[in-house]
């Protein structure tokens, strides 16, 4: 009897463990279950919650529901904020494209324009009229004041047909020698024209004006229309006639090479070798420069004087001869000469790039 009660005790237990365990009905792994997953029904619940115990989706504490709740809503929140940050960063991205190609497209217009209108400039260049081998007449000049031969200098210039010609109020006269600038056309087009210069080592050929003061070309071409590239133009308080002490002109330091934008090309020992000279050529006389310096300088100062004492002079040349960065071990300077400086920004407002030459030779122009 005892038995038989047992056994349906036992029975009974197993029923209700069965239908409320923790595996089934309200168990804890599907109906009522604690801490596990709604994404199932109880095996043995039916959709109306039926008699093997609720839905998996019931009474569940610490489970997670994808498909009903208020977590399902914040990930939808959560998203939406995500999805709006994205949009805002590409937006953001895109306009920042635009812009770059738009100043891209800015830079590239004022570059070609700058090009085309120089380029025009050339057909007042005839360089087939200029008979004289330069690069002869150079490397001569080099080994002459090198070697400190006076008489080799001289040599270099006898002979030649000469010419009587007005220089700083004075009337000299000079050897002959042929110039390839038409300054007559170049004149109707700008009558600031003051001069010509050519640097062979860096392919270099510009007309060089002169403003009432240091504004005026600083972005305008040579046809004084806008442009950024402006003007290579002399210092407003130079004598016109490259007669002062220190004659300063300036140029931008365009990346891509044009205006100045290449005279830092000099501190390549091999650049400076090609031509350690550079000539201004103007209506009735070509000058010729021995470059004797290449250094970067304080905006002001110096560099920038166009009048000196002697002593002033002296300490100028000193300075540019010690800071210079191309070698001018055999090059001499005096009080005596004349210089041009050739000055172009660096990048750092604070600073300028000088490239300066003393005359070595004047020559009147072949009439």
């Amino acid at each position: 009897m005892k038995e038989k009660q047992r056994r349906e005790g036992n029975s009974a237990d197993y029923r209700t463990g069965y239908e409320n365990s923790a595996g089934y009905g309200n168990g804890a792994g599907y109906g009522n279950n604690t801490g596990s997953s709604g994404d199932h029904v109880s095996y043995y619940s039916s959709a109306s919650g039926g008699p093997y115990g609720a839905s998996g989706g019931g009474n569940i504490s610490g489970g997670s529901d994808r498909r009903s709740g208020k977590r399902p809503k914040k990930k939808k929140k959560r998203s939406r904020v995500g999805d709006v940050i994205s949009m805002i960063v590409m937006a953001a991205a895109f306009c920042v494209f635009v812009y770059a190609g738009y100043t891209l497209y800015g830079y590239y217009k004022e570059y070609k324009k700058a090009d085309d209108e120089y380029a025009s400039l050339e057909d007042y260049v005839n360089d087939e009229t200029e008979t004289e081998d330069l690069d002869a007449l150079e490397e001569a000049f080099e080994e002459a004041e090198d070697s400190g031969d006076e008489d080799a200098l001289a040599q270099l210039i006898s002979g030649r047909e000469v010419r009587t010609v007005t220089v700083d109020g004075e009337e000299v006269t000079l050897p002959v020698m042929e110039s390839p600038i038409d300054f007559a056309s170049l004149k109707e087009v700008n009558s600031d024209i003051v001069g010509w210069l050519k640097i062979r080592a860096l392919d270099l050929s510009y007309p060089v004006v002169q403003g009432e003061d240091n504004d005026y070309y600083l972005h305008r071409s040579f046809e004084q229309e806008e442009l950024f590239a402006g003007c290579l133009f002399v210092h407003y308080e130079n004598e016109s006639d490259f007669s002062d002490q220190n004659t300063v002109i300036y140029g931008h330091n365009m990346k891509n090479g044009s205006m100045f934008g290449s005279l830092k090309k000099f501190r390549d020992e091999e650049v400076y070798k090609t031509s350690k000279f550079f000539w201004i050529y103007t209506e009735d006389v070509i000058y010729m420069y021995r470059i004797f310096s290449a250094r970067v300088v304080n905006k002001v100062g110096q560099p920038y004087q166009i009048v000196f004492s002697d002593e002033e002079f002296e300490e100028f040349l000193t300075t540019a001869m010690e800071e210079s960065e191309v070698d001018n071990s055999n090059v001499t300077v005096s009080t005596d000469d004349k210089v041009v400086t050739l000055s172009t920004c660096t990048g750092d407002s604070a600073t300028r790039f000088v490239v300066q030459g003393k005359l070595t030779q004047m020559y009147a122009v072949k009439k």
